[in-house]
């Protein structure tokens, strides 16, 4: 899984990206600090996965990794080539999810982009939002106009591309109202048929909101906050709150400060843990655990993935040659207090080619090619 992290520039984009991945980005208080994408790969915590590392005591221990790119700051008129506009926007297309970044604390020392010297703007968190939606709309718009271009001429030979001049078309209209992708009304095959032209505004988004520590202390009074929510849940949005410094914090501390850290502030998780959790959530993606003294690893797949394609993750040869899959629930080897406790209680159980994986399966595949 790949999610960009973009935002207007000073809004604390960097400054979470080094706190999650402890990648070293470079921050500073003015635009476009972020000339190329930095990546960062992370593990992604999984407490089944330790588990059987700590019962099987294997030779390796591979959890799931998430990639994060820093993708350098937007700016007004991006979709034309501003600032640095399409390099960034052709790294944004690469992404599975954007993570954008929103200001949501007040700090008169941290410039707006769109302020002049000596001039104080004020923030505002959906009027940022918009400005990089309309950036990335006109780029769609762009795309979308040239698809209707590509189906008018193939409709001259075969008028099945008619319709999709009426989709795309109808599409662009919904675009020029500076609306997004994401909610264009239209049937399932449509929908199908959209998602070939791989538009930035079709992708999923996690508003992260960021804030100053006593907004985040007190997000039910954080009227910023609120405003975001009520934009992403017009829209099927997900809003992480977040205080980019605080996780700074975080990420300098291992093991017992570590947590005893996140109990002085009453946490549960930090942001990242909570960041993966969405991420997963908003993608529909689930974990499932292959187990052996050789390794223990953890393995992401969408929900709704069936046993040889989940196989297929391992190797094509594994999907190929399926015969069948040796499943047991992780909570129910938990249980019984046991991989082998659990196959003597009769919960072993195999699965064939129509069998969906559930999140937490611990699956051994049968197969010969």
């Amino acid at each position: 899984m790949k999610l960009g992290i973009v935002g207007l520039p000073n809004v604390g984009k960097s400054t979470l990206f080094n706190a999650i991945t402890n990648a070293g980005a470079e921050s500073a208080n003015y635009p476009f600090c972020t000339i190329d994408p930095n990546v960062g790969m992370v593990a992604v915590p999984d407490a089944r996965l330790d588990k059987l590392a700590e019962i099987y005591e294997p030779d390796k221990k591979t959890p799931a990794v998430i990639e994060f790119v820093d993708i350098a700051g937007l700016v007004k008129g991006a979709s034309q080539g501003a600032g640095l506009g399409n390099k960034f926007l052709a790294n944004i297309r690469e992404t599975d999810a954007i993570v954008h970044v929103v200001r949501c604390f007040d700090d008169e020392n941290i410039m707006h982009v769109v302020a002049d010297a000596g001039t104080n703007v004020p923030v505002d968190p959906v009027g940022d939002i918009e400005a990089i939606d309309m950036e990335l709309i006109m780029a769609d718009l762009d795309m979308v106009q040239r698809r209707v271009d590509k189906a008018q001429k193939a409709a001259k030979g075969d008028k099945k591309f008619l319709h999709e001049v009426d989709v795309f078309k109808a599409l662009a209209e919904h675009l020029d109202g500076g609306k997004s992708a994401r909610t264009f009304d239209c049937s399932d095959d449509d929908k199908a048929l959209i998602s070939t032209s791989d538009l930035l505004t079709l992708k999923p988004i996690i508003y992260a909101a960021n804030m100053d520590e006593d907004g985040f202390a007190n997000q039910e009074g954080n009227e910023y906050l609120k405003k975001v929510r009520a934009l992403a849940e017009a829209e099927g949005s997900e809003v992480l709150p977040i205080c980019a410094k605080l996780e700074q914090d975080i990420a300098e501390l291992e093991g017992e400060d570590r947590q005893m850290f996140l109990d002085e502030l009453g946490i549960a998780e930090s942001g990242l843990d909570r960041l993966i959790k969405c991420s997963y959530s908003l993608l529909g993606l689930i974990s499932f655990l292959t187990y052996g003294k050789d390794e223990c690893r953890a393995w992401t797949i969408k929900k709704g993935t069936k046993a040889p394609q989940a196989a297929g993750k391992i190797h094509t040869d594994i999907e190929r040659g399926f015969i069948r899959a040796e499943v047991i629930a992780y909570d129910d080897m938990i249980k019984y207090g046991g991989v082998n406790a659990a196959k003597e209680k009769g919960q072993l159980r195999s699965e064939g080619k129509e069998y969906v994986v559930q999140d937490g399966d611990m699956i051994y595949f049968r197969f010969n090619v």
